[in-house]
């Protein structure tokens, strides 16, 4: 903890009035400064820290009372302690004084008894305002912080460590002077099992997370929130302060949140701790609780969906040759393509759960179609054809299902306009669409149809890139099908452990 002497600015054009001022606040454990005129003292106090000015007020140039002014007028100085000093006793200076915002006045000749205590007062009363101000504005920052992340929240975005991360970040010590934060944070969440304890600190101008291992278990503690700035003399922290004690962190004090859902330790503030800091620890803590609520939520839509997605899935392939596992592996050769093309980790997820979609339109193509032993007519071409166009219609125009549409409706064409079922060509066609046709080409040339054997993977990919009449490299969009000859061995492998 820091433990920094208290700084007072003495001001006096007497220099005998600044020697004496420094003896006496010396010996008392003060660290002196001295100015010897009021333009000095302004110059100093921009410069420094100071905890309380001692001024004279009869001075040249700029005499006491327009020290006190420009202080008080200042945002960033208002809250230092004013002490004027004066000779005289005069009621007019007195009430001059408190109009420029003096705080307490001294008389000269000073008495030593008199000036301790004054400061004494004026300096608890300056740190209990600090404390105070440091809670507001760290609360202010959890608020601000918090607001922001319900502004700009995606479900698909969102992510439980990274907002503890960043939660973290607003109230931990960053500079050494700032007193009213603690210089580490331990975070652990209950309930989540890849979430351990998360040891936060600003190292080296960084601000850095690691794990550790705290032997301390959930709490059903309903004492709530609480700061301690002796707990090395408390039971209940031995545990906490021995196995930090091994890992290079001496506890000064903590303010924690214990619960059985989570618990927070904050360490070491360079200061006393106080029940202002167990409030703004208390708001953290609430942010953190829900946000561990809410990625729990979130959790568990997205499985639901994924759930849903599947079921819908496997209905279109009940009287299809394909069997469930091909609409997983499709999904996984898409994830596979859009990686290797660079595209986000949330359009690869994307395209890995909504590609199982692409045939959806089938479930309403008539089975004697759908199950024909031998190749089918120009009539029934026509009719298989629609299931691209009735799979658009079943997942509708919700932006959910954006990616599962654009597939279901584009999967078929072809980058050189041949195919179906508009005819589009090059970039007209979704890129999803794109990645989708090479994906399904891939698994269909893999698979035993009624006019072909199932096809090596050799083979397969000799096929897909060079052609064979049929299926030729001119269907696929080339980035795509460079995309492609550079991840084989991986569209391999997916397909012998699916059957495998």
């Amino acid at each position: 903890m820091l433990t920094a002497k208290p700084v007072i600015l003495c001001v006096d054009d007497d220099p005998s009035n600044l020697r004496l001022l420094e003896r006496t606040l010396g010996a008392s454990g003060y660290l002196v400064v001295k100015a010897s005129d009021g333009r000095d003292a302004l110059d100093i106090i921009g410069r420094r820290k100071i905890d309380v000015v001692l001024t004279d007020v009869l001075m040249p140039n700029v005499n006491g009372f327009e020290i006190c002014q420009r202080i008080k007028g200042d945002e960033r100085y208002r809250h230092i302690p004013v002490v004027m000093m004066t000779a005289f006793d005069s009621r007019t200076d007195r009430i001059h004084g408190i109009e420029a915002g003096a705080d307490d006045f001294l008389r000269k000749p000073f008495d030593h008894g008199e000036v301790m205590a004054r400061l004494r007062m004026l300096l608890r009363t300056k740190q209990l305002d600090e404390m105070l101000g440091d809670s507001y504005r760290n609360i202010r920052n959890l608020t601000s912080f918090g607001s922001h992340t319900m502004t700009s929240f995606h479900p698909s975005r969102f992510d439980l460590l990274s907002q503890i991360d960043s939660l973290a970040g607003q109230l931990i010590r960053k500079h050494a002077d700032d007193a009213g934060r603690p210089s580490t944070i331990l975070v652990r969440v209950f309930g989540v099992s890849s979430f351990e304890w998360c040891r936060y600190e600003y190292v080296s101008g960084k601000f850095k997370r690691s794990t550790c291992v705290v032997d301390v278990p959930p709490s059903d503690s309903e004492n709530g929130v609480g700061c301690y700035n002796n707990p090395r003399s408390l039971p209940q922290f031995q545990r906490l302060i021995q196995a930090l004690d091994t890992l290079g962190t001496e506890v000064a004090n903590i303010v924690c949140y214990p619960s059985n859902m989570a618990c927070i330790f904050a360490l070491n503030y360079g200061r006393e701790v106080t029940k202002y800091d167990a409030t703004v620890l208390e708001c953290l803590a609430m942010q953190t609780l829900f946000f561990a609520h809410l990625a729990s939520q979130i959790r568990e839509n997205e499985e639901a969906l994924a759930y849903t997605v599947h079921s819908l899935a496997r209905a279109s392939e009940a009287n299809d040759e394909d069997t469930g596992d091909h609409i997983l592996r499709v999904g996984e050769y898409c994830a596979i393509l859009a990686k290797e093309l660079g595209l986000a980790e949330e359009t690869v997820n994307t395209l890995r759960l909504q590609a199982v979609l692409h045939d959806v339109g089938k479930v309403h193509i008539p089975v004697r179609i759908l199950r024909k032993a031998g190749a089918l007519d120009t009539e029934e071409w026509e009719i298989m054809k629609r299931h691209t166009l009735i799979g658009a219609k079943i997942i509708g125009d919700h932006q959910k299902f954006r990616t599962a549409r654009l597939i279901a409706l584009s999967h078929h064409e072809r980058w050189d306009g041949t195919g179906y079922p508009h005819g589009h060509s090059g970039e007209s066609i979704p890129l999803e669409g794109r990645i989708m046709n090479m994906a399904d080409q891939y698994d269909a040339l893999r698979n035993a149809r009624c006019y072909k054997p199932a096809f090596n993977h050799a083979k397969t990919v000799r096929i897909l890139i060079e052609g064979d009449g049929r299926t030729m490299p001119d269907h696929f969009d080339p980035q795509v099908l460079r995309a492609f000859r550079e991840t084989t061995s991986l569209f391999e492998a997916v397909y012998e452990t699916s059957t495998t």
